[in-house]
C-alpha cells in the first residue's frame, strides 16, 4: 500500500491508497503529523511513501522504517508533461503535482486545474501534455485577513455566504466583496478558457472546493482530494 503525504501552506494531508483507490485519509496540524503517520504504519501494510511539500516544514525529520521506500517530489522529479514555464525552478510543487494528475487522469484533453486553498492557482495543460503556466491570486481566507490587516477599522470575519450582492452593512459588504469577488474571478478564468479551447476538462480542488463548487456557473469536476489522488497516480507513473 502507498502512503501519500501533502504538506501545504497551512495543513498537512495524508492518505493511504491501494493502487488508485483511496482507503483512508486525515488532515493534520503540523505538530500532529508524525502521530498520524504512525497510525497509518500500524494499521496498514505500507510499503511506499510519496511526499510533496510547498512549505518550509522539515519533512526530513519525519520517521519511516528503513524497509519503506520514500519518494520526495521536487522540481527535478520526472513529470508526464513538457514544462514550458519560463521559471521552472520557481514553479510550486503542488502545481506540478496537480498538472501531472490532470494529465494522467484526463488524457488527451485541454485541462484547467483550479486549486482553491490559501492561494487560488490556475494551471493550464493542453491536450498534447504541454504545461504553460497559469495564475495565482489570494484565496478566500487571505482576502478576509488582508482587509483586516491593511485597514484601520474593518473587522476580521470568517467565511460566510453573502445573502445579496449589495451588502447593507460593513460585515455583509465584506462577505459580498470577498466571496463574490472570488466567484466572479473563477468564472471569468473559466469563461476565457472555454472560449479558447475545445475538448476540455475543468478541475476544481483545494480546501474551499465544496463551498465554491455549488456557486460557480460552469460545469466542473470538483474533487477536494485531487492532489492526493494526483500523488498516487504520479507514484505509479514514476514506477
Amino acid at each position: 500500500m502507498l502512503l501519500v503525504i501533502d504538506i501545504g501552506n497551512t495543513r498537512i494531508k495524508a492518505a493511504v491508497f491501494e493502487q488508485y483507490t483511496l482507503l483512508d485519509f486525515v488532515v493534520s496540524e503540523r505538530i500532529e503529523v508524525q502521530n498520524d503517520i504512525d497510525f497509518f504504519l500500524k494499521n496498514f501494510k505500507i510499503d511506499s511513501v510519496i511526499l510533496s511539500s510547498v512549505s518550509n516544514f522539515e519533512y526530513k525529520k519525519l520517521f519511516f522504517p528503513e524497509s519503506i521506500k520514500v519518494v520526495i517530489v521536487d522540481n527535478s522529479s520526472k513529470m508526464p508533461f513538457s514544462n514550458f514555464y519560463k521559471t521552472p525552478k520557481t514553479l510550486g510543487i503542488d502545481r506540478m503535482v496537480l498538472a501531472a494528475g490532470a494529465v494522467l487522469q484526463f488524457p488527451k484533453k485541454n485541462r484547467l486545474v483550479i486549486d482553491a486553498g490559501t492561494c487560488i492557482t490556475y494551471d493550464f495543460i493542453d491536450e498534447n501534455d504541454n504545461y504553460f503556466g497559469g495564475a495565482i491570486s489570494p484565496g478566500l481566507k487571505l482576502r478576509y485577513e488582508a482587509l483586516n490587516n491593511y485597514t484601520a477599522n474593518l473587522p476580521l470575519l470568517r467565511l460566510e455566504s453573502p445573502e445579496k450582492v449589495i451588502g447593507n452593512s460593513t460585515n455583509s459588504a465584506i462577505h459580498s466583496g470577498v466571496v463574490n469577488g472570488v466567484i466572479y474571478e473563477i468564472d471569468g478564468f473559466i469563461t476565457n478558457f472555454i472560449n479558447q479551447n475545445k475538448n476540455f476538462t475543468i478541475i476544481l480542488t483545494g480546501g474551499d472546493t465544496d463551498f465554491l463548487a455549488k456557486r460557480l456557473k460552469s460545469t466542473i469536476f470538483a474533487n477536494s482530494n485531487f492532489l492526493l489522488e494526483s500523488l498516487a497516480h504520479l507514484y505509479q507513473y514514476t514506477k
